[in-house]
């Protein structure tokens, strides 16, 4: 196993040998440590591992749909420190030589900085009937990572507020927890406030988010809502309310949570090639959630 004493050396390596700077030995420990917690959880010793492991390991950063340059980003912090074991003596031969990067996907949505994700919801027109609504409708894709046909069939019974959670039906009527942050929250408070004075379709009545109608929204509408306001706010990324997911998982990766709670909270099944049956503690899971999204971290 990886022990202290281990780390302490590929530390001290980074330092003295690579001369990184101070910022950069932290990523790449920060990497690492993405790479044991991932060893951990699937009883494996890291000092063992073949390149089809690392692939494996490479697979589940893939599966996370986060953005190719966090991806590569790991994958240099995994080879640095395998290089590392392999000069001390720890491992034979350094598995992770043909262990290659991943190749940018032309079709993977691109992924929005936090920042971004302030200028859609500042760009939003509050005066218009649907103002709150589709800053609620950001926020909730930002702040739980759903798909769109997630939040189009969201109901107001699946959300537990006092709880902190909503009831999620996904891929194949799955259910699963998600934690909600209390920003997310809020922003539903406002469009419920607008949506109480409308006139709401009979069967529609336990939709969260409806149209001008009173009808539940679609997928479509919601596209067209996201790209038209991104370019009214000058975002140059091609976007999509996919990308909001991803960038959900990219700012959890980024923020430290471990990998078997971002695959939960996106209601995957798999991470990589191997099925995954371990169980998550919903506190866990919210307090991982609470401590590394960035819609809970305070200024």
């Amino acid at each position: 196993m990886a022990t202290p004493d281990i780390l302490r050396g590929f530390r001290r390596h980074l330092r003295l040998l690579r001369g990184l700077s101070p910022n950069t030995l932290e990523a790449y420990m920060h990497d690492v440590g993405k790479l044991l917690t991932w060893c951990a959880e699937a009883g494996r010793d890291p000092l063992l591992l073949r390149l089809d492991d690392l692939e494996e390991f490479s697979a589940s950063l893939h599966d996370l749909g986060i953005a190719s340059s966090t991806h590569a980003r790991i994958l240099c912090g995994v080879r640095a420190f395998y290089h590392y074991l392999e000069i001390d003596g720890y491992v034979e031969q350094d598995p992770s030589e043909l262990l290659e990067s991943p190749i940018k996907d032309k079709h993977l949505p691109e992924v929005l900085t936090t920042t971004e994700v302030d200028m859609l919801e500042k760009g939003i027109d509050l005066t218009k009937p649907e103002g709150h609504r589709n800053r609620a409708i950001i926020e909730v894709l930002f702040s739980c990572g759903l798909r769109v046909s997630e939040l189009t069939s969201l109901t107001l019974s699946q959300v537990y507020e006092e709880e902190g959670y909503i009831r999620v039906t996904g891929k194949g009527a799955k259910e699963r927890l998600v934690p909600i942050s209390p920003a997310a929250i809020r922003e539903l408070h406002l469009w419920y406030d607008d949506r109480r004075h409308m006139n709401i379709k009979p069967g529609e009545e336990d939709y969260v988010f409806l149209n001008r109608r009173g009808a539940h929204l679609t997928r479509t509408m919601i596209l067209i809502m996201i790209k038209r306001l991104a370019a009214e706010v000058g975002i140059k990324k091609t976007i999509s309310p996919h990308t909001l997911r991803h960038s959900f998982a990219t700012a959890l990766l980024e923020g430290g949570a471990s990998l078997r709670v971002i695959q939960a909270m996106l209601g995957h099944e798999r991470i990589g090639t191997t099925q995954i049956y371990t169980h998550i503690d919903m506190t866990t899971l919210r307090r991982e959630v609470l401590e590394h999204h960035p819609r809970n971290k305070k200024d």
